[in-house]
């Protein structure tokens, strides 16, 4: 099947949006959105000031997409949550996901743990409601994985906020991680033990033992 090719345009269009974002992140968790100014995003991003307006007709749609790239980062990681795999497969993969975002992406997900700390007051209604009905569809996966007696019976909701949490802590908290283990800065690996430690504590508390 041949491979389509994208509009040179398009290209350019998502490169620009790519680096105005990349950009938003950089100057928004330094500066806080009060203090940054479109000016700055557009130098950081190596644009003219008239193409990221262009693209965004403020800096609140910058941050907003900010947010909004951030939840489908979210989304890719609970991909691995069906219900065609078994569940100590599926959190493992999923654990491992979310702490390999967060690492790789750690401005973006300190800038998201801000704003909400903040009241969320940039968190649109269409944002909250789609995390709440991708909570719902996963959800429904480990109730179905207790019916079937795959997991011990446990509060599906408080099981996602545990692994939203432990999951976030090493990137928005890296300071108080890497004193607690005794690092100046946290690595790769302290990431992969993490990964390691989360699942293998979870599992030990949800898989039906014998």
């Amino acid at each position: 099947m041949p491979r389509e090719h994208k509009d040179p345009d398009e290209k350019i269009r998502e490169r620009n949006i790519r680096l105005i974002i990349k950009a938003g992140i950089e100057i928004f968790s330094r500066k806080g959105y009060d203090g940054t100014r479109i000016a700055e995003i557009a130098e950081a991003s190596g644009l003219p000031k008239a193409n990221v307006y262009y693209y965004f007709s403020s800096k609140e749609q910058i941050y907003t997409a900010i947010i909004e790239h951030l939840l489908e980062g979210w989304d890719n990681a609970l991909k691995y949550i069906t219900a065609d795999r078994e569940p100590a497969e599926a959190f493992r993969l999923y654990i491992r996901a979310k702490l390999d975002y967060t690492r790789k992406n750690v401005a973006e997900s300190r800038l998201f743990a801000s704003e909400i700390i903040q009241g969320a007051r940039f968190l649109k209604k269409k944002d909250r409601q789609h995390i709440r009905d991708v909570t719902d569809r996963h959800v429904a996966v480990v109730e179905a994985w207790i019916a079937e007696g795959k997991i011990l019976p446990v509060d599906p909701r408080h099981l996602f906020i545990m692994l939203w949490a432990s999951t976030q802590f090493y990137a928005d908290f890296e300071p108080i991680a890497a004193d607690g283990l005794k690092k100046s800065r946290l690595k790769v690996e302290d990431y992969e033990m993490a990964a390691k430690t989360i699942a293998e504590t979870v599992l030990r508390g949800v898989l039906p033992q014998g």
